[in-house]
């Protein structure tokens, strides 16, 4: 299961560290996406920053089982807020949050079976 997990914590803090410095950088992209959302500009850097954050303990977990899981739970429910964000917004283009959610979930399980 180790293994397992070690796949998924490096595959989702790709995405995570992708994401969050696109958020930073202010891609016109994210830009549009976020605001079509209703989401404020001003939360671009905390965004940023808890996917960061959750990159880190995610990789850090590989080390310290408690870390990995702790931050697999808080990227499963920054994911949760997203989801709840484009629903709201009534915008149907669910994939990347649903399929992010979903390995932060695997990670925490992988984690919790490996430890």
């Amino acid at each position: 299961m180790f293994i397992a997990y070690a796949i998924v914590a490096i595959v989702l803090s790709l995405a995570l560290v992708g994401s969050g410095f696109a958020k930073l950088s202010r891609q016109p992209r994210i830009i549009e996406s976020l605001t079509g959302l209703g989401v404020p500009l001003s939360w671009l850097p905390h965004l940023a920053l808890a996917e960061i954050a959750g990159a880190i303990g995610l990789i850090i977990g590989l080390w310290v089982p408690a870390l990995g899981i702790a931050a697999g739970v808080g990227v499963v429910l920054y994911f949760v807020g997203a989801l709840i964000t484009h629903l709201r917004a009534h915008d149907r283009e669910l994939a990347g949050p649903t399929v992010l959610g979903l390995l932060a979930i695997a990670a925490v399980v992988l984690r919790s079976l490996s430890w």
